[in-house]
Order: C-alpha cells, then sequence, then structure tokens
C-alpha cells in the first residue's frame, strides 16, 4: 500500500474517532447523571402556624429545569410551590443553574388536619436520562400538625399578695404542656410538677410582685406544648399596696476610711477620692452583686426541700427592714439612694448563724457589697441568703437542715456593723422574708394551698 493511501486512512481513521469522541462527550453531557442538590430549611418536627421555609436548589452541570414543592396527607396532595426554569442557549449553558426562594405553610389555609404530613420537594434538571424526564432529586421531611393549645386552669383560691411579697398558685395542664408558669408583667416564674408526671399535670408556682411594682401589674398563667402553641389563663388574686419605710445613713471619713480597704480587690481608677471609690461600690459593684443572685434561679431543685416554719436568727434585734429605701448624705448633701432586699438582724458579735430551712448550698463566698455570703436552694425557685458573715461553715453543694450552722455574723462587705443580712429569693426576685418567719402566712399562703394536690 502507498505513502498516500497510508496517510488517507490514518486521517479518515482520525475523523472517525474525533467524531466518535466527540459524539461520546456529548452524549455524556446530555444524558450526565448527576442529581440536583437540594437544601431545605428549617426541619421543625412540628407546625402550628404559618411557617416560612427557606429552599435552595441547584444543579451546575444540565440546569435546573422544574421545581415543585408539595404537602401530603391522608391521600391529599397540595402543591405550595411549581416553577419550571426554560432551557436557554446551546445544550442549556444560559438556562438556570441556582435558584432560591422562601415559602410558607399555613395549616388553616389549606385546611390540615391535626397529625402527619409529608413535606416534599422534588427537583429534575435538563439530562436526557430516565426517558429524558432527567435526573431527579427528592427530599421528604415529615412533621406533625399541632395548632391546638395546651390547657391550663387555676386550683388553687383567694390570692392575696403583699407588693414586695411571694405568692403561690397550684394549677393543673394537660399533658401536651412542656413548659408552664406565671407571668407578672414581664417577668415569667416557672411552675414545677408537684408528685412527678403521675399527678397529671399538676403544678406548683411562686412568684413575687417586686417591691418597685408602681401600677396594678397583669398576672395570667401561661403553659406552651412542644408545637409552641400557646396558652393563657387568669385567675382571682388581689395585690396589697405596700408602704415602705425612708432610711437615712450619715457616711463619715471615718467609716470611708474603714470599708475601703475591704474592697481592694476593685480596679479603682486612682484619681478617684474616697466617696467616688465608695459611690462606685454601692452602685455599680451592687447591681453586679445583684445580677449574681438573679443568675442563681437556675441552679434550683425541682422538687420541695423545705419543710415546716423558718426560722430567723436566735435573739436578734430587727435593724433594717425589708423594702427600705435609703438615702445617702455626706457632708449633709445627699449623694446616693438604694432599696435594701433584705432585714438585717444584729444579736452578740460572731453570732451562729443557722439555715433557716432545710435546702442546699448553691453559693458560699466572697460577694462584694455583701461579704462572705451563703446562699441556700430550697426548691421550686426558693432560695434564702445569708450576708456579711465572718466565717463560713458549709461548702458548695452541700444539703443542710433547718437550724444547722452554716456560719458566724460579721461585719464583711459593705455592714456598718456586726450583722447578718438574711433575704429569700423567688426566682431571683427578692421578697420580704417576713412573711416566711410568720406561721400563719405560711400556713393560709402555702400549705392550705398545697393541699389541693393531695385531694386531686
Amino acid at each position: 500500500m502507498g505513502k498516500r493511501k497510508k496517510a488517507g486512512l490514518f486521517l479518515a481513521t482520525g475523523a472517525v474517532l474525533l467524531v466518535l469522541v466527540l459524539l461520546g462527550w456529548l452524549l455524556f453531557i446530555i444524558f450526565e447523571g448527576e442529581k440536583p442538590g437540594i437544601n431545605l430549611r428549617p426541619l421543625p418536627d412540628f407546625i402550628s402556624a404559618s411557617q416560612e421555609f427557606g429552599l435552595s436548589v441547584s444543579d451546575m452541570k444540565r440546569g435546573l429545569r422544574v421545581l415543585e414543592v408539595s404537602v401530603k396527607q391522608e391521600g391529599r396532595k397540595i402543591k405550595v410551590l411549581e416553577k419550571t426554569f426554560p432551557f436557554k442557549g446551546l445544550l442549556n449553558c444560559e438556562g438556570i443553574n441556582s435558584y432560591n426562594t422562601r415559602f410558607s405553610i399555613d395549616p388553616h389555609e389549606i385546611n390540615l388536619a391535626q397529625g402527619r404530613i409529608d413535606l416534599e420537594v422534588s427537583v429534575r434538571d435538563y439530562s436526557r436520562r430516565s426517558g429524558g424526564d432527567g435526573n431527579l432529586s427528592l427530599v421528604q421531611h415529615k412533621m406533625v400538625v399541632d395548632t391546638i393549645p395546651p390547657a391550663i386552669r387555676a386550683l388553687s383560691r383567694m390570692h392575696y399578695v403583699n407588693v414586695g411579697g411571694a405568692g403561690l398558685v397550684v394549677f393543673q395542664t394537660s399533658s401536651d404542656a412542656v413548659e408552664s408558669g406565671l407571668f407578672v408583667n414581664d417577668r415569667f416564674y416557672p411552675g414545677f410538677q408537684a408528685g412527678g408526671e403521675s399527678q397529671g399535670g399538676l403544678n406548683v408556682c411562686y412568684f413575687a410582685i417586686p417591691h418597685d411594682t408602681k401600677a396594678q401589674p397583669e398576672i395570667y398563667l401561661w403553659a406552651k406544648d412542644k408545637a409552641g402553641n400557646l396558652s393563657k389563663a387568669s385567675f382571682y388574686y388581689h395585690i396589697r399596696r405596700k408602704r415602705f419605710k425612708t432610711e437615712e445613713i450619715n457616711i463619715t471619713d471615718r467609716f470611708l476610711g474603714r470599708i475601703l480597704p475591704y474592697f481592694s480587690f476593685c480596679a479603682f481608677d486612682p484619681q478617684l477620692s474616697n466617696l467616688e471609690k465608695f459611690l462606685k461600690i454601692n452602685r455599680e459593684l451592687r447591681q453586679e452583686n445583684n445580677s449574681v443572685f438573679y443568675n442563681l434561679k437556675t441552679e434550683t431543685s425541682p422538687v420541695q426541700l423545705w419543710k415546716g416554719s423558718w426560722i430567723r436568727l436566735k435573739n436578734a434585734a430587727t435593724m433594717a427592714r425589708f423594702g427600705d429605701k435609703r438615702f445617702y448624705y455626706y457632708k449633709g448633701q445627699k449623694i446616693d439612694e438604694q432599696v435594701h432586699l433584705g432585714v438585717d438582724l444584729a444579736s452578740l458579735a460572731n453570732s451562729e448563724a443557722q439555715a433557716s430551712n432545710n435546702g442546699r448550698v448553691v453559693f458560699c463566698d466572697r460577694l462584694g457589697i455583701y461579704g462572705h455570703t451563703v446562699v441556700l436552694d430550697h426548691g421550686q425557685g426558693l432560695a434564702s441568703v445569708y450576708s456579711h458573715l465572718s466565717e463560713i461553715r458549709v461548702a458548695m453543694g452541700q444539703e443542710v437542715m433547718k437550724g444547722e450552722a452554716i456560719g458566724l455574723t460579721g461585719q464583711t462587705g459593705l455592714a456598718g456593723g456586726d450583722h447578718l443580712h438574711f433575704g429569700i429569693m423567688v426566682n431571683g426576685v427578692f421578697v420580704d422574708p417576713v412573711e416566711w418567719w410568720d406561721s400563719h402566712w405560711i400556713k393560709d399562703n402555702v400549705t392550705r394551698k398545697l393541699e389541693i394536690l393531695d385531694r386531686q
């Protein structure tokens, strides 16, 4: 065979191979098998009201062809979204490769029944696979339609509460409630199950009417279920207004010279005078310390730890009361004002301070203006505070019994003399301790209400 014929045969073979390669490449492109991508968020377990979803779909090869979103329930199929993407350019090179959108599903609007539904997102591309229908991607998400809020009702009656005082309500919720409690204006007080799940949704909730409450507060029971449905319920209550005393405190240079060394841990600007340091302590440090007390509410036991009457410091005189408004003067000029959030009790120096009731130690350390401090959790949001101690005799997590020594009185912190600052908190809010020392108040406002649980 001549050289010319061999060259022609080689060229022809090469051309055929090139055509076959190009054809194979074209078929590979046209019949590519990569499925479109789908990203659906969020993926809730329940749907109770109109729910918005974010959807992203993509196909970076042949491009998007058809998008469909539907809801299926008991044989019904409801189209929520349907979109067809146009074919543009050679091999759809100018087509749509990615698409982002948002859509909502409203159970009431599309008449969904209570119970399970399937949310389905399907996307096809412009591949010629599957008989020309293209590659299919399918995402299904199961949800439960629940638009019925939980039931909630008060069982206790006659709720008389003082401003600056505490109250208790016993209430019942339906079994679907996962969180419940009570609101006083915008402040939430959690409820706690009484006697476990076998009690049929019986709950107790201690709440406070803060000392600085001005107008008649809005108080109501509240519950939420897994789907996020909310319920509110009113109940009878009567709020008693209360007048708190005022007290004038004279700040002297001698007093400042005595107490400021205790606060050497504070990083004061060296340019500040002793009076300016005192004001930072009395204002800013006080606020920080009170935040520490408030945050201890998360450390409470879900069950009641206390039992019976509450006790106060033995043989002690009351030196200052809860809610006293203190006006501070220096050289005849008013320099500050604060509210006293406990009761000051004075006995002999370094007297033994006892636990007011059974509880568990959730704080025992130095705390700014309150000095050496112990906080006992009594369960279900109740806590007691013992401050200005000269010595602490308990440890974190220790369980203590009523009357057990927890420390000695002293004058640590911002104290003018040896005494015990005693406080009671309800879910982090200070209330008047005098109520809890009163056996008649305990019987009328707590014990009788708790007896309702035994009759259910």
